[in-house]
């Protein structure tokens, strides 16, 4: 396993929830992963942020460890959800607030 591989291993596994996204949430970089910001900002839900701008490796790294071409991506207690349009459509279906709920992560007006 890789270095990078490892590293990405490491924080999906140790975070409740992952995003990889380009920039950060407070300066997105790609109008898809600051959609997927708003939407975890709006349910409230607490996660970690990786910059995959910040390093070429993980950037990279991460495509092949989900075998998703695109960035952001989601992770939520280690497993891989998607990117933005998926993420975009749990939301609205509420599907979203119920996995994370099931997973026992706290997200806002639950009860």
């Amino acid at each position: 396993m890789s270095d990078i591989h490892e590293f990405i291993d490491n924080e999906i596994k140790s975070n409740d929830v992952v995003l990889f996204m380009k920039g950060t949430p407070q300066f997105p970089q790609c109008g898809f992963s600051g959609q997927v910001v708003q939407i975890l900002d709006y349910i409230g839900v607490d996660y970690k942020s990786v910059n995959v701008l910040a390093d070429s490796e993980i950037r990279q790294g991460i495509k092949d460890y989900s075998n998703w071409p695109t960035i952001p991506q989601l992770y939520i207690k280690g497993e891989f959800v998607g990117g933005c349009d998926i993420v975009r459509e749990m939301f609205q279906a509420g599907e979203l607030q119920q996995h994370l709920q099931e997973n026992g992560i706290a997200v806002r007006g639950a009860a």
